[in-house]
């Protein structure tokens, strides 16, 4: 399975998460905006990951909500919008030295598209990628003002883990995405049980891959099962 963590404006977890990383050995995925990258007060965390070698790819520039949360088909943004935001995050990408032959792999903004933005990505010579399905572990942004869709942290967590014993092949080949910073307002940060999740987790027996190379497998596998 592949860890992946978005960011835009916040990044209070990212030093919490590298260190659990590194603690359980695993290696996993940022998508960071163009924003992210650029803000001074983030360059020594990113700066980090990329040496620990984790996946570092574009979570678009501006993080732009791209269509209709209710009417997925009605586009927010033309064409040469989505073209100029995307390309102007491989160009700040590319000053942390990372290339977008090395970048393939990008993560939508608000984990929100639709067939349009899909074609225009695959345009781009990049490929879209999303979460899996199935669990909460994306409404660790929620904080309690929020009224009803606030969501705490022992809950994702069960989510989670009740997801792996219901599904008949578990997390295999998940992608499970958590945030890398959420508003100040969330005081229960979901970051912080990291930590467990991955031991209750390894302990099942699953490894972890950054997102290339845990799609590449599944591929693989996909070719051997047609040919046999």
């Amino acid at each position: 399975m592949a860890l992946v963590f978005t960011g835009d404006e916040f990044a209070d977890g990212g030093n919490v998460i590298a260190e659990t990383l590194k603690k359980h050995h695993v290696k996993s995925s940022f998508f960071f905006t163009g924003r992210f990258y650029r803000n001074p007060e983030f360059r020594s965390l990113i700066m980090r990951l990329k040496k620990d070698g984790h996946y570092m790819g574009s979570h678009s520039d501006q993080h732009l909500l791209y269509c209709d949360w209710r009417k997925r088909d009605s586009l927010l943004v033309s064409r040469s919008q989505f073209e100029a935001d995307l390309r102007e995050s491989y160009k700040t990408l590319l000053g942390f030295g990372i290339k977008k032959k090395n970048a393939l792999f990008f993560l939508p903004p608000y984990e929100w598209y639709n067939a349009t933005i899909a074609g225009w990505t695959r345009q781009e010579g990049l490929l879209l990628v999303n979460f899996s399905p199935g669990t909460r572990s994306t409404a660790d942004y929620t904080y309690p003002e929020m009224g009803k869709p606030y969501l705490p942290s022992d809950e994702i967590f069960k989510s989670v883990i009740d997801f792996e014993l219901r599904d008949k092949n578990g997390m295999n080949g998940f992608i499970l995405l958590v945030h890398a910073g959420t508003d100040p307002r969330r005081k229960d940060k979901f970051y912080n049980r990291l930590d467990g999740l991955l031991e209750v987790l390894k302990r099942k027996g699953y490894r972890f891959k950054t997102i290339d190379r845990l799609l590449s497998s599944l591929r693989f596998c996909a070719c051997l099962c047609k040919k046999l």
